[in-house]
């Protein structure tokens, strides 16, 4: 079954935590903190995969998640880190967040990290000083990214074959081809793409036989609008058009009407038009249709072809392969992809101090609300259930400049502050020693 779209639940691992442990041993006094570190989340790792044509296997597992990391352990034994979980996707696969692209795949064993897992949190002997000789403070792992992403794919071909249902797109890939899509002589026979390697002179072209159009198809009528994404990769646009045709001028401008509709980027690829079925008319009647095309394609290429008689085939597809290869010479003019998440790009303050402060009111409480990647990074990885772990997040915040834009919002030792969903008071209260 070809399924081109689908919905999937992406979850990186968490990190492990890390220990608090002091060394036990007969003759050691007092021994120092020995607990380990916390081992880093596993990765969500996409693959693009030639032997894939659908995403139908992400109906049947809409979830992907990579194991977590071990906790660290006593005697400095750090967790170990979760195994990147690695999924095949078939070449053309996007991954969109939100409605915007995180990742494209063109090419095959091409990789990319979509989720990251959450890094490890220390164990206690990593907060050993000369000051600080038995450490009682360990962090949390942090979690790993978590979000419902979208798949989408669109098939990457060199040509696109185009035109109304039975044109006669199929019997052309047929006879070309090594594909055997289903063939008869009714409308809409195909449902769902093929694809077909052409072999000509001493290279090839793969070729993308696209359900029939209609016109309306960009607004959802028949079947073209579920399947007119897949022409948006394509090099050049093969326009079928079946010679029998009482009005072919009419024919060809109804399809790219439709294909403006859906986007209008698709007008400016590079076309060739081919009369098809051929082989029953007279040279006088197809050099009338070819005038007609004339009259409305301009100097767009047109082949008269018969697929069963084999007419004017290896012309048509000499030329497709001179098209194609001229094409994928051409820069990319699509946006640039970021590796994996899209990039925020923050205001000049906030870039400077790395962090913001906010005063929101609730239940007629004031709550500060401090966000950075940095300080939330130390907040999501604090142990909020233990005093020294909240007071070590107290000295880091200090160090930052952060306790002294809370005191000039007007915050008070008592009062609430948020960071990452975390609460907890400015200064030190008894019920955390408690």
């Amino acid at each position: 079954m070809f399924i081109d779209t689908a919905k999937v639940l992406i979850a990186a691992g968490k990190g492990g935590d890390g220990a608090v442990s002091f060394r036990h041993e007969i003759y050691v006094d007092k021994g120092g903190p020995d607990g380990g570190d916390g081992g880093k989340g596993g990765d969500v790792i996409f693959v693009a995969t030639e032997n894939l044509n659908t995403l139908l296997d992400f109906r049947y597992k809409p979830e992907l998640t990579a194991p977590a990391g071990q906790n660290g352990a006593k005697r400095d034994r750090h967790g170990k880190s979760g195994k990147p979980l690695y999924v095949k996707v078939p070449v053309g696969t996007l991954v969109k967040l939100d409605g915007q692209v995180i990742a494209d795949f063109t090419f095959d064993g091409q990789e990319q990290v979509i989720a990251h897992g959450g890094d490890g949190g220390f164990g206690n002997a990593h907060f050993k000083s000369s000051t600080r000789q038995t450490p009682r403070i360990a962090e949390n792992g942090e979690p790993g990214e978590k979000f419902e992403a979208e798949l989408e794919l669109k098939l990457l071909a060199d040509v696109g074959l185009i035109g109304f249902p039975n044109a006669g797109k199929s019997t052309f890939l047929s006879v070309v081809s090594n594909a055997t899509p289903e063939i008869a002589d009714y409308a809409f026979t195909t449902l769902t793409p093929n694809l077909g390697v052409a072999d000509i002179d001493d290279g090839s072209i793969l070729i993308a036989d696209i359900p029939g159009l209609i016109e309306g198809a960009s607004e959802g009528k028949g079947l073209g609008d579920a399947f007119l994404r897949h022409v948006e990769r394509t090099a050049v646009l093969l326009h079928l058009i079946d010679a029998y045709t009482d009005d072919v001028a009419a024919a060809y401008q109804t399809i790219r009407a439709e294909l403006e509709h859906y986007s209008a980027a698709l007008l400016t690829r590079p076309e060739i038009i081919a009369l098809t079925k051929t082989e029953g008319l007279d040279e006088e009647i197809i050099a009338m249709q070819e005038e007609a095309l004339r009259g409305v394609a301009g100097e767009t290429p047109i082949y008269a072809i018969s697929s069963a008689a084999g007419k004017n085939i290896k012309d048509l597809l000499r030329t497709l392969r001179r098209v194609v290869e001229e094409q994928r010479k051409l820069p990319e003019t699509e946006g640039d992809i970021t590796d994996g998440r899209p990039v925020i790009t923050l205001t000049s303050d906030e870039r400077a101090a790395g962090w913001i402060v906010e005063k929101v009111t609730e239940d007629d409480r004031d709550i500060f609300v401090v966000s950075g990647e940095k300080i939330e990074k130390f907040a999501r990885r604090t142990r909020f259930e233990s005093f020294e772990g909240v007071n070590r997040l107290r000295d880091i915040m200090n160090k930052m400049g952060i306790n002294h834009a809370l005191n000039r919002q007007g915050a008070k030792g008592d009062s609430i502050i948020r960071i990452a969903a975390h609460t907890f008071t400015l200064v030190e209260n008894a019920d955390e020693q408690s």
